[in-house]
C-alpha cells in the first residue's frame, strides 16, 4: 500500500520511478504480484492504474508515475532515478555489495524526497550487506535511518511460543502458529534444522551450516592486539597455489592471551573482479591496508619470503607451521633472501592439512576462543576466513577445516590453527606430539 500511495498519491511528482527489488525473478514478482491484485481489485486504482504483467510494470495515468519490479539477475539498473525503491529480502545478498543495490541508492540523488524501504529477514553473518546496514543504522550515524528489527535473543529458548513472538508480530494473526511451532518441534528433534529455524523464523543471524566458531564467540575475542615487541613470535603460512588468497598469521602470548598478528596477499591482477565472484570487498580492504597486492596474475612467492626475512629479523620468531604442499616451490625464494638450510630446519615445520596435524590444532583454537584468551583485531578477512570456516569429521578427535562453499576463503583461519598447532599451550606441552 505505500509503494500504491506513492505510485498514485496527491504529493507524488509527474513522470517519478518506483521501483522494488529481488536477488530473483520470482521473489521480484511477489511485490508486483500483490500490488497488481490490489488494484484490481479496487475500482478507484483500476481506473488510474494500468497493469502491464508482461513487464511487472504499473503505470498511473493521472500523473505519469511508473512502478516496476527489478531482480538482480537482470542486467544492472543504471541509469534510473527512483523517488521510491522497496528492496525486497536484501538478506540474501552474500558479502557487503550488491550492484542492484548500489545503483539504486545512488542514484536517488536527483530526487528531492526520495525513500528507501527494506523488508527482509536477516542475513546470516555481519559481513552481509544487510547486517552492515542494520548495524549502521542501529548504531544511529544518519537520523534520517529509521531501523525497525524483530528478532529473538540468542540466549532465549528458540523453541516456545514466546521467544517466536519476540521476532514475529503477526504470530496468531496471518502467521499459522500451528505450522510455525510445528516447525520448532522439527528444529527440536533435528538439530541440523536448527540454524535455518533460527535465522527464517527468529530472524537471527545463523547460517544454515555448522561453522567453526559461532560469531558470538569469535566477536568476543574482536579486541586489539597488543605489540608483539620481543615476545616470543609462532606462525602459519598457508601458500595459495596461484590466484587464491595467502595467509600468515603471527601469534604471541602477552598476559595470558595470545595476540594475533595477520598479513594476506592477493595478486593485484584483475582484483575488482574477484571481489565480485568472492562477494567481498578485496579492493577495499586493500585501500585500508588489510590485504598485500603482487604484480601479475598470481601470488609472487619472492614478495612472500622478502617479508618473512623482515618478520625473522623483527621478532623472536620460533617456529613457523607451513603446509608441505607448495613449499618446494617456496624454498627456494627463501634461500635467496637469506635464510640458510639449518635455519629452515630449525625453525620450519611441517604441517599437514588432515586430521592428524588438524584436530589437535582446532581443539587448542577452539579452546582459546571460549576462554577469551585469544585476540584477532577485528581483522576484517581474517573474520571473512572465520564466517566460511566449517569443520569435517565424524568427532573432535579426527576433524579439519573446510570451506561452506565454493567462493569462500579460509586460509586466515588455517594459518591461525597452524600457529596455535606450533605454540606451546602449556608450560609441559611436548611441542613435537603436537604435529601430524
Amino acid at each position: 500500500m505505500l509503494m500504491l500511495t506513492h505510485l498514485c498519491g496527491p504529493r507524488q511528482r509527474p513522470n517519478s520511478q518506483l521501483y522494488s527489488t529481488a536477488q530473483s525473478r520470482e521473489q521480484a514478482a511477489i511485490i508486483y504480484q500483490l500490488a497488481a491484485k490490489i488494484v484490481r481489485m479496487s475500482v478507484d486504482l483500476s481506473d488510474a492504474v494500468q497493469v502491464r504483467d508482461g513487464s511487472k510494470e504499473l503505470l498511473c495515468h493521472v500523473n505519469g508515475a511508473r512502478y516496476r519490479a527489478l531482480s538482480a539477475e537482470a542486467s544492472t539498473a543504471f541509469g534510473l532515478s527512483p523517488s521510491f525503491v522497496v528492496h525486497d529480502e536484501l538478506g540474501q545478498v552474500k558479502g557487503p555489495r550488491s550492484a542492484l543495490y548500489e545503483a539504486l541508492e545512488t542514484a536517488t540523488g536527483a530526487q528531492e524526497f526520495p525513500l528507501s524501504v527494506i523488508i527482509s529477514t536477516q542475513a546470516a553473518t555481519d559481513a552481509d550487506l544487510l547486517s552492515v546496514l542494520i548495524d549502521d543504522a542501529l548504531a544511529g550515524h544518519d537520523p534520517r535511518t529509521v531501523a525497525s528489527v524483530f528478532t529473538a535473543p540468542m540466549t532465549d529458548d528458540p523453541f516456545i511460543e514466546a521467544t517466536i513472538r519476540k521476532a514475529n508480530p503477526a504470530f496468531g494473526v496471518f502467521l499459522n502458529p500451528h505450522e510455525v511451532l510445528a516447525m520448532a518441534d522439527d528444529a527440536r528433534r533435528m538439530p541440523a534444522r536448527e540454524p535455518e529455524f533460527r535465522n527464517l523464523i527468529l530472524n537471527q543471524r545463523v547460517e544454515a551450516n555448522n561453522p567453526f566458531v559461532k560469531p558470538a564467540i569469535w566477536k568476543a575475542c574482536a579486541g586489539t592486539p597488543a605489540e608483539i615487541g620481543g615476545n616470543e613470535v609462532y606462525a602459519g603460512l598457508d601458500l595459495s597455489e596461484t590466484t587464491d588468497l595467502t595467509a600468515f598469521v603471527m601469534i604471541a602470548k602477552i598476559d595470558g592471551v595470545w595476540q594475533v598478528h595477520p598479513t594476506f596477499w592477493l595478486p593485484n591482477h584483475e582484483l575488482a573482479a574477484k571481489s565480485e565472484i568472492d562477494h567481498v570487498p578485496y579492493d577495499t580492504w586493500r585501500n585500508q591496508g588489510y590485504l598485500q597486492t603482487t604484480p601479475g596474475k598470481s601470488v609472487d612467492y619472492e614478495y612472500v619470503a622478502a617479508f618473512m626475512r623482515e618478520m625473522f629479523d623483527r621478532y623472536k620468531i620460533r617456529k613457523v607451521a607451513f603446509d608441505r604442499w607448495n613449499f618446494k616451490h617456496f624454498k627456494p625464494w627463501l634461500l635467496r633472501v637469506g635464510f640458510n638450510e639449518m635455519q629452515i630446519e630449525e625453525k620450519w615445520v611441517e604441517f599437514g592439512q588432515g586430521v592428524q596435524s588438524m584436530s589437535p590444532a582446532l581443539r587448542d583454537l577452539e579452546s582459546l576462543l571460549l576462554e577469551q584468551q585469544i585476540c584477532h583485531g577485528d581483522n576484517p578477512i581474517l573474520n571473512m576466513c572465520a564466517a566460511n570456516a566449517v569443520v569435517e569429521g565424524k568427532d573432535k578427535a579426527s576433524r579439519k577445516l573446510s570451506k561452506k562453499n565454493s567462493t569462500g576463503r579460509i586460509d586466515g583461519l588455517v594459518a591461525l590453527a597452524m600457529a596455535v598447532g606450533v605454540a606451546p599451550m602449556g608450560a609441559n606441552v611436548d611441542l613435537s606430539a603436537m604435529i601430524g
